[in-house]
């Protein structure tokens, strides 16, 4: 038995979670939230817990089973308190703003990079450090997917540190040239 899938999901005041067919839906203060879950599954709402249960021991049954609890856990998370992922932009020049729901960035390029926010994200600049930009948004995996295509517009590279970085993110520098030259007894 999954030590994950057997837990039941305690559903907390002021969320309402329904399951019609093989379609959970979650309901709460901050939005709404829809899981296909797969047939060999079954989900059960019992009062305030939901139950994930499956139909036999099989492989693909057992690690479907934590892996829809966990999903349909994080669904209740997110519809009450939400997710946010924080990113550092650091070196010279590069900043963001905001324009309305875009996200302008200045990354080194020629060309500033217009970022859309997809449905249920949204973006936020520090007021005092105009370098951390904070993505929100209550379906778990959107923020993290969004945080990630954020930082790979311009990764942190390893000799001076400049990208997008995820915030308390420790990038391992490399030595330079010089660093080298000067090792070898080099000028």
């Amino acid at each position: 038995m999954s030590r994950i899938g057997k837990q039941p999901i305690e559903i907390p005041s002021g969320v309402e979670a329904t399951v019609k067919g093989h379609e959970v839906s979650v309901k709460g203060a901050k939005g709404t939230l829809k899981f296909a879950v797969h047939e060999r599954l079954n989900v059960k709402v019992d009062g305030k817990t939901v139950l994930v249960e499956r139909k036999s021991d099989e492989i693909l049954d057992k690690s479907l089973h934590g892996l829809t609890r966990t999903l349909i856990a994080n669904m209740i998370e997110g519809v009450t308190k939400g997710y946010s992922k924080k990113l550092e932009i650091q070196g010279v020049g590069y900043r963001a703003q905001l324009q309305g729901k875009k996200l302008e960035l200045a990354l080194g390029y020629s060309h500033p990079i217009i970022f859309n926010a997809p449905e249920g994200i949204t973006f936020e600049i520090d007021k005092e450090k105009k370098n951390i930009l904070t993505v929100s948004g209550i379906d778990k995996a959107t923020v993290g997917q969004v945080a990630a295509e954020l930082r790979g517009l311009r990764k942190p590279e390893p000799y001076k540190g400049k990208g997008i970085r995820y915030f308390g993110e420790v990038i391992r520098r490399k030595a330079g040239k010089a660093a080298t030259a000067a090792a070898k007894g080099g000028a």
